[in-house]
């Protein structure tokens, strides 16, 4: 089985605004990933703008197998 983060966000938009997520699903490589990667993983993929501040909550990784083709 492959190794995916599961993780609820908020994300703080330097112009204003914002945008949360729960219960987010990302396939990762390795057995970890840092806050500041998925903080910056979550900001490229959607292709955000004038990001601010991202929080990550209630991390955890989970053995599933990967949904996104590589």
């Amino acid at each position: 089985m492959d190794k995916r983060v599961i993780f609820d966000f908020e994300i703080e938009f330097t112009n204003g605004g914002g945008l949360q997520g729960q219960d987010f699903r990302l396939d990762i490589d390795g057995d970890d990933i840092t806050d500041e990667e998925l903080a910056k993983y979550i900001a490229e993929d959607m292709r955000l703008l004038m990001v601010g501040e991202v929080r990550i909550l209630n991390k955890k990784i989970v053995f599933e197998k990967h949904k996104r083709k590589s």
